[in-house]
């Protein structure tokens, strides 16, 4: 809380936010120090009902996708896989308090958490081996990057919204829409794909705009090797399974749905992130 009033936030908020009985007091945060998602998670995107699902759901809303794809240039097919993997076309965007999900990954570094990691991989001597040791300190600095600069823009959001910070709801883990964006990336990358002069995650017009507008700023342009696109995932989100089940749902869409997208509209021009999504206002 010191350090959100230091960065700008109204101290007395922060105080209520964190003193919500919805928010349960921080009891320890032991972490990894080589995350890494196991294939297993991706295991059913590419049995054939969630191959249906997918195309059901890049056929029914393929005005979104197409015209997400003509002002970015990403691949429909490819936005549509995304947002089929993470939310399963916004079916299933969580409903965990995204303000508690982010709060407790950022303090991964404060120093009561930070010595309970170090001792968990100690030895029976009680002192974690050096090179041990730094790697727990370093990625306890990566996760303190990472995650309290998005603790400080759910303010920025709940500000700009003038809703209660504990509104927005999303994963565990702090993501929230259909295509599961940080906060952070709802305030670089929200793009309105409706024209209705507001950004909503919840929509599919604005979640299939945000996340190709992701895309492209991270370097998706033209034709790309698979390499390259490997590359730009990469940003989405730094998981090698997340990777190959995103190409590979791609490839399974690409040829049945491409005739699909040739045919919709043009799009409407897109603004950026403004206006309260409909999740947030709720």
């Amino acid at each position: 809380m010191e350090r959100l009033a230091a960065d700008g936030v109204d101290l007395g908020r922060a105080e209520r936010a964190f003193a919500d009985p919805r928010i349960p007091s921080f009891d320890g945060l032991f972490f990894s120090i080589d995350p890494a998602e196991r294939r297993s998670l991706y295991g059913g995107v590419l049995r054939s009902r969630s191959i249906a699902q997918a195309r059901a759901c890049a056929v029914e809303y393929a005005p979104a996708f197409a015209a997400a794809e003509r002002a970015t240039g990403v691949p429909a097919e490819l936005v549509a896989s995304i947002l089929h993997i993470e939310t399963r076309c916004g079916r299933n965007t969580g409903n965990s308090i995204v303000l508690y999900g982010l709060a407790r990954l950022a303090m991964a570094n404060e120093p009561e958490n930070l010595a309970a990691n170090l001792e968990r991989r100690a030895p029976k001597v009680g002192v974690a081996e050096p090179g041990v040791a730094d790697r727990v300190r370093a990625r306890a600095l990566v996760l303190d990057g990472l995650f309290y600069p998005e603790v400080r823009a759910v303010f920025t959001l709940a500000e700009t919204w003038r809703v209660d910070p504990l509104a927005l709801r999303g994963s565990p883990s702090g993501a929230f829409g259909y295509g599961q964006f940080l906060p952070t990336s709802y305030l670089r990358f929200g793009t309105d794909g409706n024209g209705d002069g507001k950004v909503d995650l919840y929509s599919i017009e604005d979640a299939a705009a945000s996340t190709a507008a992701y895309l492209a700023s991270y370097g998706w342009e033209g034709e790309l090797t698979r390499s390259a696109r490997r590359q730009v995932i990469w940003h989405y989100n730094r998981s090698d399974a997340y990777i190959d089940a995103v190409l590979a749902l791609s490839d399974k869409l690409h040829g049945s749905v491409r005739r699909v997208y040739a045919e919709t509209p043009a799009p409407v021009a897109p603004t950026t992130a403004g206006s309260v999504p409909a999740q947030a206002g709720q």
